[in-house]
């Protein structure tokens, strides 16, 4: 079957000499991995390994067989052309870790629409804009809400955030429960459009603190999950 479809690529790896297996959410068949054939050593293919880079936005023509076998993309072109995320080496290192952490949280073999947007839509933001230090937080916690564990910020004038039951909570009843500062900046990411996550102030110490409480949270979460391996360089960039 053959599929035209937007795509985000979430990663590429070197596979043999010449070829590229390429993972992408896709807007209208979910999750897919594909083998792009002789992509590094032939210079009249229509395909460019530039186009692959972690969350470049794509139009593709894929053939899909659906038999749990790699596909194969037949024609791709960027769709939105980005002007800063893969040169500015701050946003650069954020890509990496945003996609390593969708490839390692999202596996929807079905179509999310929704998400699919909210990728979009976070990813011009980025591009677009500065004074990005928290935008990794907002993300990581937004993206919660797609994947199915927002927390219940319902009773969040509580000191305690129980990170197993995913809420706020008055007395400490496990060792799951957290408070002091970290909590309290947590509670600002909460109700907050992106275009004001700027006026977060955290130093480089409380933000290194909120993301490691947001990735322990994804841990207990997200079945499979894998500690990203780029969280060093987020690390040096922002702590």
């Amino acid at each position: 079957m053959i599929v035209k479809t937007k795509a985000i690529v979430f990663s590429a790896i070197k596979y043999s000499e010449a070829d590229l297996i390429v993972c992408c959410f896709t807007q209208d068949v979910g999750i897919k991995t594909y083998l792009l054939r002789n992509i590094l050593k032939s210079k009249k293919s229509n395909l460019k390994t530039s186009y692959f880079q972690p969350l470049t936005q794509l139009d593709i023509v894929a053939t899909n067989k659906d038999k749990g076998t790699l596909e194969y993309i037949r024609e791709a072109k960027v769709l939105l052309p980005y002007s800063s995320l893969h040169t500015n080496i701050v946003k650069s290192s954020l890509v990496l870790f945003l996609a390593e952490m969708l490839k390692n949280c999202l596996r929807e073999e079905e179509p999310n629409p929704i998400l699919y947007m909210f990728l979009e839509e976070s990813l011009q933001w980025l591009d677009e804009h500065e004074g990005v230090g928290n935008f990794h937080i907002y993300f990581l916690l937004r993206l919660s809400h797609f994947i199915g564990f927002y927390p219940d910020a319902s009773n969040m004038k509580h000191d305690y955030f129980n990170i197993l039951e995913g809420n706020f909570q008055e007395t400490k009843t496990s060792e799951y429960c957290l408070e002091g500062e970290t909590v309290e900046n947590f509670k600002h990411f909460f109700n907050i459009s992106v275009d004001d996550i700027s006026s977060i102030k955290l130093s480089k110490t409380s933000r290194a603190n909120l993301l490691e409480l947001l990735l322990t949270y994804f841990k207990l979460h997200v079945q499979g999950y894998q500690r990203p391996k780029s969280l060093s360089i987020i690390n040096q960039l922002f702590v």
